[in-house]
């Protein structure tokens, strides 16, 4: 290492290094990974890694540091649990001691695609492949940027070291601790690598509407020098999936910012879902995943090295997480214009919400801040084997900061000034609800959306749908007009009713909180 190197571990608080790795390449982290006995070679490549008791995120011990910066402006409640800078510096020298003098993994790199906005960030890891992870995931520097690199914020990633409740003031062994004034973040007690990727969101999802940029959870996509298409949606919802379209490039699959200039990704690489993935159905995913892509707990045959996407053995919540240009058509940098049409992709558990629908301004609104999906089993700890009804504001209130409405107003704004469109896409069930009905044939979502997009659907006849009152067109191109009539496609209509003035009541109940 070279003094300055050392000088920058002293200041990171590890005074008394073992070996360290600075700035690996992909291929030594791989090395490093396969020799630590952290992972293994898939029969395509891939490195196969397996996250332990937690196989999805811990929001319930996720805090901020509740002090003069953030005590006006964090929207404090179960989603942004404080703790006072005390305990944080507590847990923050226990972190230190414990990775000094242990192996460590350094890595520079930065979030946002747009260098007039974009974090320098900095992660130190015990593991090799957290490392492998966070490469491949956040944008990488070139070399003549790594020289110049300082890092604004430091993640501290310590899967081996555990919290006591009792003396730190936390819920479980488990911590995710975000200090915005010391710019460090701390992750302890999990070794599910998306705390790591929705760290960085949340601090810009903090820190970028300061200057006026919306951020947003997302995936976004563009025609060859056209249209710019975003798509909201919680995970499981099929922004990556819908994204990823062979005749147009995508941007990014799921953290995005929206500035005056238009619109630009967060990260530099993809964090797909891989339950019951198939190369027909998504082509561009399944030839991303291959030597450097991360796999989280996918099921592999210890002997043939072959992958079994469609077994949940481990978890629903199957991962890749590889660099955003083994996309074919990935647009890089991933920066693009405004905005023609903007869609939220829910997965309807009850089978009631059409399978596509315009929305007005005010129901465009309503359903950003509504944020109503069904979360899908693994996303988080504590889920069963059943999707749950969920909503979440601004299809991303996990990692919010600061209170939904500031989120909304920025959008409603733009979308406004921008003259956006607004489509609400049912990926989830129809024919009835989850164990009844089936899962909307991805075909023909993806259809509906190419219509969407394509300005097809503009001069569609539409009905208002009986309760909700967004307009559902009558005929879309390569979709049967069956399909897109959702109480149709139910046995019982009397039953169908019944469901969807339940779900209307669940929509009321929740949006109380913003009246």
């Amino acid at each position: 290492m070279s003094s300055s190197q050392l000088e920058a571990l002293r200041q990171a608080g590890i005074s008394n290094p073992g070996p360290i790795h600075w700035n690996p390449s992909t291929p030594a982290l791989i090395e490093a990974a396969i020799a630590r006995d952290e992972a293994h070679f898939a029969a395509n490549g891939a490195l196969v890694v397996r996250t332990g008791q937690f196989t999805g995120r811990s929001p319930k011990d996720k805090f901020i540091v509740r002090d003069a910066i953030t005590e006006q402006t964090v929207n404090w409640g179960a989603v942004n649990q404080a703790l006072t800078p005390a305990q944080f510096e507590q847990i923050f020298a226990k972190v230190k001691a414990h990775l000094n003098g242990r192996e460590l993994f350094v890595k520079d790199g930065f979030g946002g695609a747009d260098p007039a906005a974009r974090l320098p960030i900095r992660f130190l890891t015990e593991k090799a492949w957290h490392c492998l992870f966070g490469t491949q995931l956040f944008l990488r520097p070139t070399t003549e940027e790594l020289v110049h690199h300082k890092p604004e914020f430091t993640i501290y990633f310590a899967p081996s070291f555990e919290t006591d409740p009792a003396v730190d003031g936390t819920k479980s062994s488990t911590c995710i601790a975000i200090d915005f004034t010391q710019r460090v973040v701390l992750i302890c007690g999990t070794y599910y690598a998306g705390e790591l990727k929705k760290s960085v969101f949340t601090i810009l999802n903090f820190l970028l509407t300061d200057k006026n940029i919306m951020p947003m959870h997302c995936s976004a996509n563009a025609a060859k020098g056209g249209p710019v298409a975003l798509f909201f949606g919680l995970s499981g919802t099929g922004k990556t999936t819908l994204s990823a379209d062979p005749v147009r490039d995508l941007i990014g699959d799921d953290e995005h910012g929206w500035s005056d200039d238009g619109v630009f990704n967060f990260e530099g690489g993809c964090y797909a879902k891989c339950i019951r993935l198939s190369r027909a159905n998504e082509p561009e995913i399944w030839d991303a995943i291959k030597f450097g892509t991360v796999l989280e707990n996918v099921v592999m045959d210890p002997e043939t090295r072959a992958l079994d996407y469609d077994s949940d053995e481990y978890t629903e919540n199957t991962r890749a997480a590889y660099p955003i240009d083994y996309i074919a058509n990935a647009r890089i940098p991933g920066v693009a214009g405004h905005p023609t049409h903007v869609l939220f992709l829910t997965a309807d558990a009850f089978g009631v919400l059409p399978p596509i629908s315009r929305l007005t301004p005010e129901q465009a609104m309503f359903h950003f801040l509504s944020g109503y999906t069904a979360k899908l089993a693994g996303t988080e700890r504590g889920l069963g084997k059943e999707p749950s009804a969920t909503f979440s504001a601004c299809f991303g209130e996990p990692f919010l900061p600061r209170h939904p409405k500031v989120y909304s107003k920025m959008l409603g704004e733009k979308l406004q000034k921008h003259g956006v469109k607004t489509y609400l896409v049912n990926t989830g069930w129809v024919g009835g609800a989850y164990g009844t009905g089936q899962r909307m044939a991805l075909k023909y979502t993806r259809a509906m959306v190419e219509a969407a997009i394509a300005g097809e659907l503009d001069g569609v006849e539409t009905k208002p749908h009986p309760v909700f009152g967004v307009h559902v067109p009558v005929s879309c191109p390569g979709v049967p007009d069956s399909i897109l009539d959702p109480k149709a496609q139910w046995a019982d209509a009397e039953a169908y009713d019944k469901a969807a003035a339940h779900l209307q009541t669940l929509f009321e109940n929740n949006f109380k909180k913003f009246d």
